[in-house]
């Protein structure tokens, strides 16, 4: 890493902390174990048929052929019975976005949030190299960057390297712009992607606003989506009275809390932010997991691809 950003543990991570993450992917493997090939399953169809193949065309049916592979719509419709056929399903792609936005930038228990989101990503990629899938990432929250699907070890690392870069820093936007470059990253990664492709999102709720969630609606049309809602523990429980102290590592303030309306207040806010994202992420088809920022991110990312609600990730099913 850049010698003036060094590795922080909880704090800021860096490409080593990301490639020791491989060893974990046995645990995960055995933790999300299922029998379909989309591990973004769901109301969501699929495109390919089991593990391995997938749909070409369909033809007429001739004695012999599996009568398991019928394809009834064409039958019905041209009144002469047909069987489908199937190829070899292409190479995958597994892409990450992560979320570099200022408020990512924070956290009281364990880490910040930014570094929960690149374990989650780091996680997500070896896994998706062990099957086989190309890999590609991008960032929105400060601007927009992307890294190509590419297959191997070599495209795990490229993307793991990129994280490393898009880690947040001081002065990074507000919460207003970030969710418009996050709409702009989405759409720079849509025109990359191949039909088909899987996507996890590792974000913060202020950055899901209605521009990203319509351009994630637009992903949605051809891609399996899953997002991480990434959550302190501050943000998620009510406080005890207190006069808090707080800082961005250069200047120190105080967040009084002391009455019971204040608290109620803190805590009203960041449930409406947390239901406005989930609710329009929702909407434009997005599975959507809570995760806290003292969660094991191993248990975290199996709960998510499992489907399951697990201790530090509360999952919302998109309708």
């Amino acid at each position: 890493m850049d010698s003036a950003n060094p590795s922080i543990p909880g704090v800021r991570f860096d490409l080593r902390e990301l490639v020791a993450l491989r060893a974990c992917v046995p645990r995960l493997a055995r933790m999300t174990q299922r029998r379909s090939a989309d591990l973004f399953s769901g109301g969501h169809q699929s495109p390919f048929r089991g593990r391995g193949m997938e749909y070409a065309e369909s033809r007429p049916y001739a004695p012999g052929d599996d009568v398991r592979h019928i394809d009834w719509r064409v039958t019905a419709r041209s009144g002469r019975t047909h069987t489908k056929l199937f190829q070899p399903e292409r190479e995958r792609i597994t892409a990450v976005v992560y979320d570099r936005s200022a408020a990512m930038a924070f956290g009281t228990r364990t880490c910040f949030k930014s570094v929960q989101a690149g374990r989650l990503a780091a996680l997500m990629l070896w896994h998706s190299m062990q099957q086989g899938h190309r890999l590609a990432a991008a960032a929105g929250g400060s601007g927009v960057e992307f890294v190509p699907p590419t297959g191997g070890r070599r495209g795990v690392l490229r993307a793991l390297d990129a994280l490393v870069r898009w880690q947040p820093q001081r002065g990074m936007q507000t919460s207003e712009a970030a969710a418009a470059e996050l709409a702009r990253g989405v759409d720079a990664l849509r025109r990359i992607l191949r039909p088909g492709s899987q996507v996890l999102l590792l974000l913060d709720a202020r950055s899901v606003d209605d521009a990203s969630a319509a351009a994630l609606a637009r992903l949605r049309a051809h891609h399996d989506l899953a997002a991480c809602l990434i959550e302190d523990a501050i943000e998620c429980a009510a406080l005890p009275a207190g006069d808090y102290r707080v800082s961005d590592g250069q200047r120190t303030g105080h967040l009084y809390l002391e009455s019971r309306q204040a608290r109620a207040r803190w805590q009203e806010h960041f449930t409406v932010q947390r239901e406005a994202a989930i609710e329009r992420l929702r909407r434009a088809g997005v599975r959507v997991s809570r995760v806290v920022t003292e969660a094991d991110p191993v248990d975290a990312l199996a709960a998510l691809l499992r489907g399951a609600t697990e201790l530090g990730a509360r999952q919302e099913s998109a309708a």
